[in-house]
């Protein structure tokens, strides 16, 4: 029998378009997520027979939006941000201690975090729970102030390789990843993030020998980093 379109047939429509969208949520990304469960909301909201079922229904709906976008969110976390770009190794024979201390900004690629700024280095220091304090701080030109943001970070795995991940909000992590180092005297370093967009030059003073530099860059540009993009730091 064709269902027409009372209020008690319109409600079994919308249930079974529901119960098609909650089926199929974990396996859909969570953009399409977000337009479905629009879609649906949009219908029931220009039905004027909305009953407590189908109250019921958006909230069921509601909790799986949110399950499915803590999970993709999780897996970003996770997976996305925290590791070695690839075809990039972390250096081995790494030595925490002979790496704690300031280091210098030299060059860096643009970010928005970093815009604008000059002066700048980042201390680490140990923490009592075996992490690394870390202390960014630069001056803000056109503020005309020094700004300093403070992080913790844990290596990722074996502590004799230098690959880290480092927070400065909460439990959201980023990669920290020593690709390049001095390793007789920890003067320099050659640090990535989790992908090609993030690189930095470091030093203990505020300038680095010229032929040193251009050692670094090169070694970027061969790992397919954009190195003519980066900025050289006042």
């Amino acid at each position: 029998m064709a269902c027409n379109d009372t209020p008690h047939c319109t409600n079994q429509k919308e249930l079974r378009a529901v119960r098609l969208f909650l089926s199929s949520a974990a396996a859909s990304g969570l953009a399409a997520l977000v337009l479905r469960y629009k879609a649906i909301l949009e219908a029931f909201h220009n039905n004027p027979a909305v009953t407590t079922m189908k109250q019921k229904i958006v909230m069921k709906v509601r909790r799986r939006i949110s399950l499915a976008a803590m999970s993709l969110l999780a897996a970003f976390l996770h997976s996305g941000c925290i590791g070695v770009p690839d075809g990039v190794q972390a250096v081995t024979d790494f030595e925490l201690d002979r790496y704690l201390g300031t280091w210098h900004e030299i060059a860096r690629l643009d970010h928005s975090f970093e815009r604008g700024m000059s002066n700048v280095t980042a201390n680490y220091s140990m923490r009592v729970d075996g992490g690394v304090r870390v202390v960014n701080r630069g001056y803000e030109v056109a503020k005309g102030e020094w700004n300093e943001a403070e992080g913790k970070a844990f290596f990722v795995g074996e502590d004799n390789v230098g690959e880290l991940k480092v927070s400065f909000f909460g439990p959201f992590y980023g990669g920290y990843n020593i690709i390049d180092l001095d390793k007789d005297q920890y003067q320099y370093a050659l640090i990535a993030g989790p992908d090609r967009g993030y690189l930095w030059i470091l030093a203990r003073s505020p300038k680095l020998a010229p032929d040193v530099l251009s050692a670094l860059v090169n070694k970027a540009r061969n790992l397919s980093f954009p190195s003519d993009e980066l900025i050289y730091v006042d």
